[in-house]
């Protein structure tokens, strides 16, 4: 073995650009099954920590009415306050329980008017959605049973109210009742509108937006399970807590973020498959290419390979000199390849401040263990067209 790799040394040391030349390819393909991976890793990453930030292990049920079938029996069936306090003292497991009621109105600002998005919610919602308030507080338990004339509001609305910056005493008008702005606040992922929070929406507590809507009708329910396992036992509970308040003909959704965590992480595997084809492809062609300069390498030295048989060299030595030659130039593109997939990577963690971008160590195994046995493979042809040359035919070649 010492013997081929000293061959195959000097022999792709002669022509350094045609062996840069075919080793690209290999480059080209190990460091594409590294990025698809990391890609694939971050994407995934990404997708799965703004599904969370949305609110962990979160599942909600609304009652759905269909437009043309809409009566007054149906409507009876909408949720209730009730429901929320049954939901709360009959299922175990959950760390919170809310109710929304949605609302569309004027808000009076300095004698001007702007529509608002506006939530009539309770405490637990924010824990249930992971608000993050930016100033001042969100309502509290003490707010809510008082009827405490209080709301918090979006980025977005803050930007109209508080031009000036933020101060604690600045009052809206709601449904012609004054509240005292208390909060500003944000959800915990962007949503890019897809949520019951838009950009300009104010929320108020539950016991307020009832009184004001003369009515103990919600629209939604939403709780949050102790543990991400928990979900789907809470979510048939739910079900069950709701139904059996409720005529049977009643229809009512219960949904959590366990299906669109599953359709992101098959989403997130398809495109991963589709990506590594394509490095696979971008493998095999190096593979041909490889393959191809060996057969002209095998043309070229064709009367040194005689003579390497002519001075008592097998055949067996023969081809494996070749395959040595192939196998260095996969081995060369490979890290070549690792190093290029795996640094970009890195240099971007380095050069932008609190990125995080996941490097898969089971890639770069594989990427190198392909790369090694494309070489192997592709070399098989060369190496034993090599080694069937007739040595008195070799050395009379021209």
């Amino acid at each position: 073995m010492r013997i081929a790799l000293a061959f195959a040394y000097d022999a792709l040391r002669v022509n350094p650009i045609r062996t840069g030349l075919t080793a690209l390819g290999m480059v080209i393909g190990t460091g594409s099954v590294i990025l698809v991976s990391t890609i694939a890793l971050s994407s995934r990453e990404y997708v799965l920590g703004q599904i969370e930030g949305v609110g962990s292990n979160i599942l909600w049920v609304y009652h759905e009415v269909a437009p043309l079938l809409a009566s007054s029996s149906s409507m009876s069936d909408s949720l209730k306050l009730d429901d929320l306090y049954a939901v709360r003292e009959n299922i175990p497991n959950l760390k919170a329980v809310a109710a929304t009621v949605m609302g569309r109105d004027s808000m009076i600002l300095d004698q001007r008017k702007s529509e608002v998005t506006l939530i009539g919610t309770n405490p637990d919602f924010r824990i249930i959605r992971n608000l993050k308030v930016l100033e001042g507080r969100f309502f509290d338990e003490d707010d809510e049973r008082l009827r405490n004339r209080v709301c918090v509001v979006t980025e977005g609305l803050a930007a109209h109210i508080f031009p000036s910056g933020w101060t604690d005493d600045k009052k809206i008008k709601i449904y012609n009742v004054e509240f005292i702005v208390i909060g500003i606040f944000r959800e915990g992922a962007e949503t890019f509108g897809q949520s019951e929070i838009s950009n300009e929406t104010a929320m108020l507590p539950l016991s307020v937006m009832s009184f004001l809507l003369g009515s103990n009708t919600i629209d939604q329910i939403y709780a949050s399970a102790t543990r991400a396992s928990l979900v789907p036992a809470a979510s048939l509970a739910l079900a069950e807590v709701i139904r059996s308040r409720h005529r049977p003909s009643a229809v009512y959704r219960i949904q959590n973020l366990t299906q669109i965590l599953a359709a992101a992480g098959n989403i997130a595997t398809a495109l991963t498959m589709v990506l590594l084809l394509i490095s696979a492809i971008a493998l095999l062609i190096s593979g041909i290419g490889i393959m191809n300069i060996m057969l002209v390498t095998v043309t070229e030295r064709t009367r040194e390979i005689g003579l390497r048989m002519a001075l008592g060299a097998g055949r067996r030595a023969v081809r494996t000199q070749f395959l040595t030659e192939a196998l260095v130039i996969s081995i060369i593109g490979g890290l070549v390849g690792i190093v290029g997939g795996a640094g970009l990577p890195l240099l971007v963690r380095f050069l932008v401040e609190g990125v995080r971008i996941p490097i898969s160590g089971w890639s770069i195994l594989i990427a190198f263990g392909v790369s090694c046995l494309v070489g192997v493979i592709f070399g098989i042809i060369p190496a034993e067209r090599a080694s069937k040359l007739n040595p008195t035919e070799a050395l009379r070649y021209e």
